[in-house]
């Protein structure tokens, strides 16, 4: 009994790490860095420009934590640490969230140097995250803990962004002077935030497997051995190398359309309101939307769950090729948060299931790899058909061509893993 009740609050401890982090994602990446970036950071610079350092800074930030996330993991798995690492990423991103309040007008290099540091930051903590997530679950019991951390993410993000919105609407009733300073103290409370709800996990979550006492050096060195190991170790198993492929060509999908929503909509005159309404509200549907495939995903399948979401992407695309109106891109909106978290939850859980628990952080570490390469292919995509045809619509279309590469290689993958003494077959 005493057992039973240990591992639920790991469980829901696990979990609030999604409630404590997504505040980043929401309020810092995808909210007001850009909106500092263009006006006040860097102030006195054209909008090109302002919109270039930011697309390098984001761009260089992805490089490095795409580049840096196997040996990460594998870091981690050597060492038995993946908690520990994720301890001192937590506090790498709390302390750069923080340090964003204090930058000032007109300082964009240190602004870009912070905010670079936050997105690295946070992208790690997703790596030794997700792989805990075979410490508090068991194969029966991962689709739906992992949708439910999903859930409590989209929640608890739309939860502080939407008091930090009602700050930059009203600052004068929280005591600021204008809606700049209202955004500098959503920093604030986003790193207090995170390093609150981080609090549980630390003290309820306990890492299966191995320890040890080796640091420093030797722990480096093991890492950079397992490192060596891991492609011969994907291509013996044959569902992660399978399902790495289809998840990275759906996933680039999914990711092209979160970063091309806004642009596309101030391009057909959308207001600005309309485009922070319907964050929110993708934000407050991706909660319940979560927990549903969840339980898709326990009752059906993850795969099945996956490939609903596929089919409600590619019905995205075509309805999004004859967007016209405002209530549309509310529809849109609504549509994205049914499925952006289950798709990535369900993917997060199979992907755990068909990892060796051993090597769990650095096969994450390529899966979470895989991930910061998303929006590699779809933008390049979308531009040569709009560039080819004159047809900027045009290019909405050819993403369908992702998701429907992507579940002809989900196709292929056994939803249960082989066992360890199931011989493996290489992925040619």
């Amino acid at each position: 009994m005493k057992n039973h009740a240990a591992n639920d609050r790991a469980m829901k401890a696990w979990s609030m790490y999604d409630w404590a982090n997504s505040a980043f994602s929401t309020t810092v990446m995808a909210g007001f860095a850009p909106i500092l970036f263009k006006e006040y950071w860097g102030a006195g610079a054209d909008a090109s420009e302002t919109s270039f350092r930011l697309g390098l800074t984001n761009s260089l930030a992805s490089l490095l934590i795409a580049l840096m996330a196997p040996a990460l993991g594998a870091f981690a798995d050597a060492g038995g640490a993946r908690k520990r690492f994720l301890l001192v990423a937590t506090c790498i991103s709390v302390i750069a969230t923080a340090a964003l309040a204090t930058i000032g007008r007109g300082a964009w290099e240190a602004a870009a140097l912070v905010f670079g540091i936050g997105v690295v930051g946070f992208s790690a903590c997703m790596i030794f995250y997700d792989s805990l997530l075979m410490d508090v679950s068991t194969p029966e019991t991962s689709d739906r803990i992992s949708a439910r951390g999903f859930a409590l993410g989209y929640l608890g993000g739309g939860v502080l962004f939407a008091l930090n919105v009602f700050m930059t609407l009203k600052p004068h009733w929280f005591g600021l002077p204008d809606a700049t300073a209202a955004a500098r103290v959503s920093f604030l409370t986003v790193a207090l935030w995170w390093a609150l709800f981080s609090i549980p996990l630390f003290r309820h979550v306990h890492e299966r497997g191995r320890s040890t006492t080796t640091s420093g050096l030797a722990t480096i060195r093991a890492g950079f051995v397992q490192l060596g190991d891991t492609f011969q170790h994907l291509r013996r198993h044959r569902q992660a190398f399978l399902f790495l492929i289809g998840y990275w060509l759906y996933i680039d999908g999914v990711s092209t359309i979160v970063r091309m929503a806004v642009d596309y909509g101030i391009s057909l005159g959308f207001p600005s309101s309309a485009l922070i309404g319907a964050l929110l509200l993708t934000q407050f549907v991706g909660f319940p939307a979560s927990i549903v495939f969840g339980r898709i995903g326990e009752r059906f399948g993850a795969r099945t769950g996956i490939f609903i979401a596929i089919a409600v992407y590619i019905g995205i695309c075509l309805w999004g090729y004859r967007l016209a109106h405002v209530w549309e891109f509310y529809a849109l909106a609504t549509a994205i948060g049914l499925v952006q978290g289950g798709i990535n939850s369900l993917s997060r859980s199979l992907f755990s299931r068909l990892s060796p628990h051993e090597r769990s952080a650095q096969f994450f570490g390529f899966y979470n790899t895989v991930g910061r390469f998303s929006a590699v292919i779809g933008p390049v995509l979308m531009g040569a058909v709009s560039k080819r045809t004159g047809n900027p619509r045009l290019s909405m279309l050819a993403l369908t061509v992702l998701f429907v590469a992507g579940a002809m290689f989900l196709a292929r993958v056994r939803e249960k893993p082989l066992s360890s003494a199931e011989p493996q077959t290489q992925a040619s």
